[in-house]
């Protein structure tokens, strides 16, 4: 997972015509720490690119893409997000997979 550094990277990474995963999380987290220790064994199991934004650094972002828990997971395409995994339903490996195979599927749209 790449780790976003500056506004100007994420509205780059986020314009690609791909599908990005762009996960919003916080060192201090909990709940990013557990979301960590089985995210990389589902990573490779999806075709998509990988980001991290460190949501304490970025408040702007976090307000304008309505990231209002963490760990949040965002997908995005063609600069638009096509959809939002909240903090409260990322608690589990099924909740993460059951997420990404709905965003998999707008995806090919």
């Amino acid at each position: 997972m790449i780790s976003i550094e500056t506004n100007e990277k994420f509205e780059e990474v986020i314009q690609s015509p791909d599908t990005i995963i762009v996960k919003f999380q916080a060192g201090w987290c909990p709940d990013c720490k557990r979301l960590d220790m089985f995210i990389d064994d589902i990573i490779k199991d999806y075709n998509f690119e990988w980001f991290d934004v460190n949501r304490d650094n970025f408040p702007e972002l976090a307000e304008k893409y309505e990231v209002m828990g963490i760990p949040s997971l965002l997908a995005f395409k063609n600069g638009q997000k096509i959809a939002h995994l909240h903090s409260a339903n990322a608690k589990t490996p099924e909740d993460v997979r059951h997420y990404l195979d709905g965003v998999d599927k707008l995806a090919v749209k």
